[in-house]
């Protein structure tokens, strides 16, 4: 299991975690979403789940749930600034297909189930 932050997402999340005393770092999955099935989500992790996987990366713990795991895995978080928009960005060797959008993705753990 690995999820990896580049250095100037991992500068992003250090800046949300120190300005939250509760934060444990950051938890990362997938949810249902949009017309291909599954969409990120990241947030401020304040507690732990029965059956996270956590990953530390430099000093970053990232916390993912056991339903998110064969989605996520081996993922690479960036964080891109361009202009006046910023975002994360996702790459991840799971992915087997997308919406025409771009919100939502599909990979091949989606054919098991």
């Amino acid at each position: 299991m690995s999820i990896s932050l580049t250095e100037s997402a991992r500068n992003r999340v250090l800046s949300y975690l120190e300005l939250d005393p509760t934060a444990l770092g950051l938890r990362f999955g997938v949810s249902r979403s949009g017309c291909s099935g599954w969409g990120y989500k990241e947030e401020v992790a304040r507690n732990t789940v029965d059956g996270d996987a956590v990953i530390d990366d430099a000093g970053v713990h990232i916390y993912v749930e056991a339903a998110s795991l064969a989605q996520v895995d081996g993922t690479r978080i960036d964080y891109v600034q361009q202009g006046l928009n910023a975002q994360f960005v996702f790459e991840n060797p799971n992915v087997t297909g997308g919406c025409g959008c771009g919100s939502s993705f599909t990979t091949d753990a989606d054919k098991l189930g």
